[in-house]
């Protein structure tokens, strides 16, 4: 773990003031950059040490098996992984043949800063060498947004105490070697050294390597050239190999004098384009980045980010860590998700390894919302991606004796990589989660075009795929059945509340839409009886509640199953599932990550207020958030039903989970999810964000260690900013015109809101908040907010 405040906490930096080998792994995925399409981890320069080398394109992965212990029907039989594409980072310094290593010679000091505006990581470093030559290295590094396959480093060396004779090596490398990935002998041999070299290429400051995988059979091409600043009589040449091109460049320096590299970097990967195709890909991709040159590129994305921030920026006031925090969330979704264009925006993005580069539900329930109000372009692409892959949906639902799609648990390019049913295949509800994340992108762009094109199939296959999944009983109400719900430690059961009611919506969505639009529906072979049977089924739906306890039930007859024996569970033995058999979680009241209160959340619509409290006292007292998408939801209902300080220590812990390394293992990669679910917790849970039905509403109400909170949502092509204060709440519109006008709810208010005019509105005063939740002993929010930290 990460020891408390090791980054300083700044509102737009995050801070490394000295090399801690340590949790070098960890640092190496808080510092990643990306853009969506190319992801390179915070790796140091000269490539060693490292924790875990990384530099990855999205969606390029290979195949590897998946272990059964026996065979059965329906099994994927094969997986995807992620693939550590060749390495261009590499930038190797020789003074006076001595190798820069931090781990030799005396490192008199190293520094690195992730600037959340520049959209670079920049490093500073004064070395010593066992000689007792002095340098110091000033390199910065950026993954372009605005030019989706480049990505460039500036790299400086200065002499400190007299001539040096420097050696740069700058590099391309394929096949690194990667601690192992897998105790499977078999997937270990499929992903050690999974690329076959096809072409390599050198010029006198660069280079390129074309690579395809064994088994996937997708082509990988990287290119390299150098802009190179030094001293007279500086030398430079390249040299390649199949897996390797190096770039050597020599210099004198003088004391003061500077060597400067300026290294561009390109990518390109295809199933389909031909190694020619890829080779001028890249080609064309290194002149564009030469003709904006260093500068250039660095202006273009300071001014990208400008906008993203001034259409995003979330202001925290009274607690610096989460101002930090948040900032250091949303940068990282932006990362995952701006350029991937049609691509999937995975559980770790692009910072590392973790879920074999896959996406789950994770995507459209916690980054996607968050995308949808700060950066719609992106949620649209991640949509169309689903879209995409509907034939594999469709064909999974054939296998599985079903109608409609049947999207994947978790995958790379479609097919399902899941090789363990109860918490995979059977968690149906990502079905839901997709047609949601549709529904929730047009309500708020607008976007007809995406709703008739896209949004309109992904609602049909969905509720096709419920109503076959379903049934009504001799009652007439309609059931799911063995289905895991967002909770995996209940699964394979019946009528799981949040499946049932975001299928519910689901089914309604469709039969609205297709409604609309008559013909295109037509064509998907939609016809009246079917709509009606739609929302016949989502009329009748059963929602499981305990009429003695005057509680719903998370699934049906979870309130009769054994209580978990907390008491007894010392704190070594969590997370339960690497200590407990499954048999015994299945059967006991013990919940991994929210899941009735999810459905609270996300259809909140179909609770009353007070069903909410109960609801909430009781699955506190039995959540142990064993899952890090825990925290930002319990966060969301905490201030909903009258907990904000509850609420702020939730929203601590979700925020803070990588800069914390909260669950030992960022070294995999930052946890995408958690960190848009800061943003979840403080927009949905202190500002009230919901959009149930079309209305945006809101319900703010701060913490008492919070004195202000300002956020701004993308709303049909306008930006609304709500700034809360703890008695007040203004609401206002930038970037429209004076007619423009956003209706919306603020508590029980209906407001009008326009650009001229900004309304403030009182805060309603907090009703009792009734008895003070307790979570199982030993599993109360991990960060809560130090007493030394005082309001700004």
């Amino acid at each position: 773990m990460i020891r408390e405040r090791a980054y300083p906490v700044e509102p737009w930096h995050v801070r490394e003031t000295r090399l801690d080998m340590d949790v070098l792994a960890q640092s190496e995925s808080v510092f990643a950059l990306s853009n969506g399409h190319v992801g390179l981890r915070g790796n140091l320069d000269e490539g060693e040490p490292h924790g875990l080398p990384g530099t990855y394109l999205n969606s390029f992965y290979e195949l590897r098996p998946l272990p059964y212990a026996e065979a059965g029907y329906g099994f994927p039989e094969s997986g995807q992984t992620i693939v550590n594409v060749t390495n261009g980072k590499l930038i190797r310094l020789l003074v006076d043949d001595e190798p820069l290593d931090v781990r030799y010679g005396q490192l008199l000091a190293h520094e690195r800063i992730l600037d959340l505006r520049a959209g670079t990581l920049h490093r500073e470093l004064h070395w010593r060498s066992p000689a007792g030559r002095e340098v110091k290295v000033r390199s910065t590094r950026l993954v372009s947004f605005t030019q989706r396959s480049v990505a460039a480093i500036s790299y400086e060396v200065e002499a400190v105490d007299g001539p040096l004779r420097l050696i740069v090596q700058s590099e391309l490398v394929a096949n690194e070697s990667l601690p192992a990935q897998s105790k499977d002998p078999r997937v270990a041999a499929v992903l050690e050294s999974p690329l076959q070299a096809e072409e390599e290429l050198t010029t006198p400051d660069g280079g390129q390597l074309i690579h395809r995988t064994k088994v996937s059979g997708l082509r990988v091409a990287a290119a390299m050239e150098h802009e190179v600043h030094g001293p007279d009589h500086t030398t430079i040449e390249s040299e390649g190999y199949q897996d390797w091109v190096r770039t050597t460049i020599g210099c004198v320096l003088q004391p003061g004098e500077k060597l400067r590299v300026v290294k561009y970097l390109t990518y390109s990967w295809s199933s389909r384009r031909s190694l020619p195709a890829l080779r001028d890909q890249v080609g064309a991709a290194l002149a564009g980045a030469r003709l904006d040159g260093w500068d250039g590129l660095h202006r273009e994305q300071r001014n990208y980010l400008d906008a993203f921030w001034d259409a995003a920026d979330v202001l925290v006031e009274g607690d610096p860590e989460v101002q930090q925090a948040v900032r250091f969330g949303l940068f990282h979704v932006l990362q995952a998700g701006a350029r991937a264009e049609q691509r999937p925006i995975s559980a770790k993005g692009l910072t590392g390894p973790g879920y074999d580069g896959h996406a789950f539900w994770d995507t459209e329930m916690f980054v996607l919302p968050v995308l949808t109000y700060t950066q719609p372009s992106a949620v649209r692409s991640a949509l169309q991606w689903r879209h995409s892959t509907l034939d594999s949906a469709r064909e999974r639902a054939e296998t599985l004796n079903l109608a409609g799609a049947a999207f994947p648990w978790r995958t790379i390019e479609g097919p399902e990589s899941s090789g363990y049913w109860p918490a995979g295949t059977a968690a149906f509800h990502i079905a839901a989660d997709i047609a949601d994340a549709s529904r929730r992108y047009v309500m708020a762009t607008g976007d007809t075009q995406f709703e008739r094109e896209v949004g309109l199939e992904l609602l049909v296959e969905t509720a096709r795929l419920w109503r076959s999944i379903g049934h009504h009983d001799r009652h007439g109400q309609f059931h799911i059945d063995g289905v895991t719900g967002p909770d995996e430690y209940t699964a394979v059961k019946n009528d799981n509340v949040y499946t049932n009611l975001m299928a519910q919506r689901n089914l309604l969505s469709a039969a609205e839409v297709v409604m609309r639009y008559r013909d295109e529906a037509f064509h998907l072979g939609v016809t009246d009886e079917e709509a009606a049977s739609w929302r016949d089924a989502a009329t009748s739906m059963h929602v499981p509640y305990d009429e003695e306890l005057d509680v719903h039930q998370q699934v049906e007859g979870f309130t009769r199953l054994q209580e978990w024996d907390f008491t007894h569970t010392p704190a070594e033995k969590y997370p339960l599932l690497l200590h407990y058999p499954y048999f015994e979680l299945y059967r006991k009241q013990v919940v991994k990550q929210a899941d009735l209160v999810l459905a609270m959340h996300w259809r909140g619509d179909a609770f009353t207020p007070e069903q909410k409290v109960r609801n909430f006292l009781y699955y506190e007292r039995r959540t142990v958030r064993d899952s890090s998408l825990s925290a930002c939801t319990q966060a969301v209902l905490a201030a909903e039903v009258g907990h904000p300080e509850l609420a702020h220590t939730y929203l601590r812990e979700a925020a803070l989970m990588d800069l914390h390394d909260l669950n030992e293992n960022t070294r995999d990669g930052v946890h995408m999810a958690s960190l848009a679910g800061a943003w979840l917790a403080l927009v949905g849970g202190l500002g009230g964000l919901r959009d149930h039905h079309g209305e945006l509403s809101f319900a703010p109400r701060l913490s008492s260690r919070l004195n202000r909170l300002e956020f701004s949502l993308q709303w049909r092509g306008l930006s609304l900013r709500v700034d809360v204060r703890p008695h007040q709440t203004t609401y206002s519109l930038r970037h429209g015109s004076p007619d423009d006008v956003v209706e919306l709810r603020h508590h029980d208010q209906v407001l009008r809101v326009s650009c001229d005019e900004p309304v403030t509105v009182p805060v309603p005063p907090a009703e009792p908040s009734g008895p003070l939740p307790e979570q199982p002993p030993g599993r109360s929010p991990l960060l809560r907010l130090p007493e030394h930290v005082t309001q700004q």
